[in-house]
């Protein structure tokens, strides 16, 4: 009889960390969406400054998770970081949620666009940022963690489907944030509009608080693996003795020199980037081990299994890149924001109904839950049937991801002829001087791009984690969602440099920024035309980078390979296996 693929106490403990989560994403996303709108109004800044607050603090939110998941894999564990993120984040939260109750906190209400309005002194700036900072300290443990920890709750190597109940996960687990965010995106936000920043902000306060008490709640129930080593001091070690024995000879093939520590089934270490496994050949295992069989010196001795996953590492680097562009196109929520506010918003042509203007990023949600719910559900098990085997799967994960790019290409040179459209509407109505004015143009034009970049961010991003994933070593889970996190990271800065170079560079000699405070005078369609560029180019990147990673080898290719003993499957080892391995 076939193990039971999950069992009752994992799904408890999954659905668990799942709820956790999702009232976390819903106070943390209500936040974002609207602080452009925030800064703008109560800071006073324009849109472009505000855009590159809003993108640093994203960076910086995305460069911590890389501290975090070090920390979890190596010195505390995914349930202590968690833990610890949770209260910090809370703790951001309640200080922005102080800017908005104390009025001394924020420079004096003005009217923007009608005087001249005042900027915050250096200590309003500075509570503001802090609270920013201690966002991003937590978003730093729960990022990396949480999706580790849920599939901690989840993943049992030994059942023979336990990849295709993975890959399910990881599609459901993406819903379940798609759901949270939509939340976010229509209650909260609205909520925040019409009701003020006080009850807004002191409701993401409470949301938190509630997510925070069901985590430790649910601790009794959770699976907590300990942390293995330290990854980072491992990785070094590699690198330090790679570069001590360069001058060295590497030992012929099947020369027995290679160091491994006894059960290990990577006995001898991969051609690729050969440089590499001169950190672990041994030069007289007299001199390099004690009498216990252990490496006397770890920084000029390391094991195969150490230096293949700092290989594992490096290669992933090159794909990895390929996310930064799309990371940031999608999120030019931002600035549609700003173009929203200038559009007709009513529900229908006769409701006195308006849509605020954050409300409208919720259709990128919706899109990406909807197409991850049918492919995961209908795609998928019609494929599953087909008689070509190329086919049963569905798409492979570098097919997802370069579908992903292709649409995001797709997105922004819509966005672009909108954006065009709107501003020529503008002109022609005679509201070039009122950037209050509204154009006769639906803001529904703004859906078809927000949809498309939905499904753009389902094929790429969720191919994206599951190829850092699949491709790291299992020790590494919380690095391999930290490496996705840290694409974000650079995507935001990238998005925040284009956004600083395109504002300073095209208001030179007097003119008027394509990011101007006044969006009927600004030229956002090239700003969009600049992405779709960038964006075409980056996807060219791609394929040299597919085509120079190789195929990726799925579990049942591996066993035809005569390493099926080895059983490293994609979700319970990740390190290629072109090198040798053990006998059972």
């Amino acid at each position: 009889m076939e193990k039971e693929e999950v069992s009752t106490e994992q799904k408890n403990n999954g659905i668990s960390r799942k709820a956790n989560e999702t009232f976390e994403k819903v106070a943390n996303v209500g936040l974002h969406v609207n602080m452009i709108v925030y800064l703008m109004w109560e800071y006073h800044y324009d849109p472009a400054t505000a855009f590159i607050i809003i993108h640093l603090w994203n960076a910086l939110s995305d460069f911590f998770p890389i501290i975090g998941a070090f920390l979890s894999d190596s010195y505390l564990g995914r349930f202590p970081v968690i833990s610890y993120a949770c209260l910090t984040n809370l703790l951001g939260l309640v200080v922005i949620w102080l800017t908005a109750i104390i009025h001394k906190a924020r420079p004096p209400p003005c009217t923007v666009h009608v005087q001249p309005c005042a900027l915050p002194t250096v200590g309003q700036l500075l509570f503001l940022l802090s609270s920013l900072f201690l966002m991003s300290i937590g978003a730093g443990g729960i990022r990396p963690c949480s999706l580790a920890f849920a599939a901690d709750q989840i993943n049992n190597p030994e059942n023979p489907r336990n990849e295709s109940i993975m890959k399910s996960f990881f599609n459901w687990y993406y819903v379940s944030v798609g759901i949270s965010v939509a939340v976010a995106l229509t209650f909260v936000v609205y909520i925040q509009i019409k009701t003020g920043w006080v009850v807004g902000f002191g409701i993401t306060v409470g949301l938190m608080l509630f997510s925070t008490l069901m985590f430790f709640l649910g601790s009794p129930l959770y699976i907590k693996p300990k942390p293995n080593r330290s990854l980072l001091t491992g990785l070094a070690q590699v690198a330090a003795a790679a570069w001590k024995n360069r001058h060295l000879p590497l030992p012929p093939e099947d020369s027995g020199n290679w160091y491994f520590k006894n059960g290990s089934k990577l006995v001898e270490p991969t051609d690729k980037l050969r440089f590499l496994n001169k950190a672990c050949m041994m030069k007289d295992k007299g001199k390099d081990l004690d009498s216990n069989g252990m490496p006397i010196d770890p920084w000029n001795l390391c094991t195969v299994r150490q230096v293949e996953e700092l290989k594992a590492l490096i290669k992933v680097m090159p794909i990895w890149s390929t996310g930064f562009i799309i990371a940031a196109t999608i999120t030019q929520y931002t600035f549609l924001v700003v173009q929203a506010g200038t559009m007709d918003r009513h529900l229908f042509s006769n409701s006195n109904f308006q849509i605020p203007p954050s409300n409208l990023a919720v259709f990128g949600i919706l899109s990406l839950t909807i197409w991850v719910t049918i492919y995961d559900r209908i795609i998928l098990p019609l494929l599953s049937k087909s008689n070509h085997s190329k086919l049963r799967k569905g798409f492979t994960v570098k097919q997802r991801m370069v579908i992903g790019l292709a649409l995001s290409v797709v997105s922004t040179a819509i966005a672009a002829q909108v954006e065009r459209r709107r501003r020529s509407l503008a002109i022609e109505e005679g509201l070039v001087n009122n950037p209050f004015g509204v154009v006769k143009m639906s803001a529904w034009w703004l859906v078809p791009q927000l949809c498309i970049n939905g499904v753009a961010e389902a094929f790429n991003i969720i191919g994206q984690i599951e190829f850092y994933y699949s491709q790291l070593p299992k020790t590494m889970a919380s690095v391999a969602v930290a490496f996705f996190s840290l694409g974000l990271g650079v995507g935001n800065v990238v998005a925040s440099v284009i956004v600083k170079v395109v504002s300073d560079v095209t208001q030179r000699g007097g003119r008027d920024s394509w990011l101007s405070l006044n969006v009927n005078k600004g030229h956002y369609d090239y700003y969009y035309g600049l992405l779709t560029i960038l964006g075409l180019l980056n996807l060219l990147y791609f394929f040299v980078c597919s085509w120079a990673y190789g195929r990726l080898l799925l579990c049942e290719e591996r066993k035809t390979e005569n390493v099926g003993t080895q059983k490293a499957c994609c979700l319970t080892s990740g390190i290629p296996l072109s090198g040798k391995t053990s006998s059972a």
